[in-house]
């Protein structure tokens, strides 16, 4: 059961209107007693969504592998849902949780973001050089970065709520 009260669209203000109008998920309506917050949180999402600097489906990699380090059964189930919007079957994002992917572009993409994840952003110069020897250039450094401070919090926020899941749940854990 939440922690916190539930929004419903009809009873929602500003941003939070807006989005729960469109989607509303157990997650939005925690997040909309606090319309501000939500409405800058989702102006991050969009623009990792437009950036273009990493795929929507490598989007969705670093998503799921946040959501595997943090526990986060929520964000696990959702994001699986999402990914399979762009290709990714229930295999590849297990593959993506476990921090593996399908192909060496993937993995260092993984790796990059386990490294960010595990060390604060304190990364080793080699880290960084294999991320860009995969093919990624510095507008996919910050992308990357924006994703995994966009998952902590929504990851953050669905473990202090204790948000009921809303979307086919997966198995968790898969494996940090």
């Amino acid at each position: 059961m939440p922690r916190l009260s539930l929004i419903e669209p009809a009873a929602a203000e500003g941003a939070a209107a807006d989005v729960l109008s469109s989607a509303p998920f157990n997650i939005f309506k925690g997040m909309a007693n606090n319309p501000v917050m939500m409405e800058g949180l989702m102006a991050m999402g969009g623009a990792i969504s437009k950036s273009g600097a990493i795929s929507a489906l490598e989007a969705e990699a670093v998503m799921l592998r946040v959501s595997e380090r943090n526990g986060c059964g929520y964000c696990l189930a959702a994001h699986t849902k999402i990914a399979s919007g762009v290709g990714v079957d229930d295999a590849k994002a297990e593959s993506f949780r476990r921090g593996e992917g399908t192909s060496d572009r993937e993995r260092a993409l993984l790796r990059f973001a386990d490294a960010v994840a595990e060390k604060n952003g304190c990364i080793e110069d080699a880290e960084l050089e294999a991320f860009r020897a995969a093919g990624f250039d510095d507008a996919a450094v910050v992308e990357v970065i924006a994703a995994i401070a966009w998952m902590t919090f929504t990851n953050l926020f669905n473990h202090v709520n204790e948000t009921e899941v809303d979307f086919p749940p997966v198995v968790t854990p898969v494996g940090v």
